[in-house]
């Protein structure tokens, strides 16, 4: 990795990070388990400083999510398993062998096409691999995604084939339909967690269609909305405070008006 020195020196520092004898304690106690909710926590980062456009950040997030694979790669070589190197060689393969339109003498006439001979490829690696061929339109969704973007796949992949509303009026009846029926469990005489649990999710999974429609992606839409909330409340926290009132002291009515006060601020 000559032309690379401080990749190089990143996975030497990796490497001092594990060793049994001078390493970091909590690094050695690592394994790929347990470093899961780290990486994804860092992808989620990389996402929000993408998203607030901080170009900065987005090279130290990027970081930390390269030193995650990074690390995941030192716990297999420790096994004896594979590389780093070993990575890399795999996904640029990958590449190559699925834009045989750049790297090969082919030519598709559409964007779709590319797309289907994308499909077609990764078929045939599985099929290499000796990887059981699931024949459901609905194979190989990762079913570790985050649960608004396997929504979101699950109707994409269904919306091919035509299972899906033809008009997005269709779709907000069928959210009004899915909220009536989670009031229904909430009002009904005993209530059952399990069921109101239930038909939350139906009704989240009719607000991801309703983003698909509209070409919205769901995950991004509650994001902004997770950060207009926050930037909202932390101005109520404010103009309480400028009325000489805690969070704990104010009541709701006190509270409201104040929200109130900033959502016209910042319309």
């Amino acid at each position: 990795m000559a032309d690379f020195p401080h990749l190089q020196r990143l996975l030497n520092v990796m490497r001092a990070l594990r060793d049994p004898q001078t390493g970091c304690p909590w690094d050695r106690e690592q394994t790929m388990q347990s470093i899961i909710p780290f990486t994804i926590e860092e992808a989620y980062e990389v996402a929000d400083a993408i998203e607030r456009g901080d170009m900065q950040d987005i090279r130290d997030e990027l970081g930390d999510l390269l030193f995650q694979v990074v690390f995941y790669t030192q716990l297999a070589n420790e096994q004896d398993e594979f590389d780093f190197d070993a990575v890399a060689q795999g996904v640029a393969d990958k590449l190559i062998r699925r834009h045989p339109h750049v790297f090969a003498e082919v030519n598709f006439d559409s964007v779709a096409a590319i797309k289907d001979n994308w499909e077609a490829v990764k078929q045939a690696e599985r099929f290499e691999k000796g990887i059981a061929q699931d024949a459901s339109i609905l194979a190989n969704i990762t079913t570790g995604l985050p649960p608004l973007v396997r929504a979101n796949k699950l109707q994409k992949r269904c919306a091919k084939v035509g299972f899906d509303w033809p008009d997005v009026t269709q779709v907000a009846d069928k959210i009004h339909e899915e909220l009536d029926e989670v009031m229904a469990e909430v009002q009904a005489s005993t209530l059952n967690q399990d069921a109101i649990e239930d038909e939350v999710g139906d009704l989240l999974f009719a607000v991801v269609n309703m983003a698909r429609h509209l070409k919205v992606d769901p995950e991004s839409a509650l994001r902004r909305a997770n950060r207009k909330f926050e930037q909202r409340f932390r101005r109520v926290e404010q103009r309480l405070a400028d009325q000489k009132l805690s969070l704990s002291d104010a009541n709701l009515m006190q509270m409201e008006d104040a929200w109130q006060w900033v959502k016209n601020q910042t319309e």
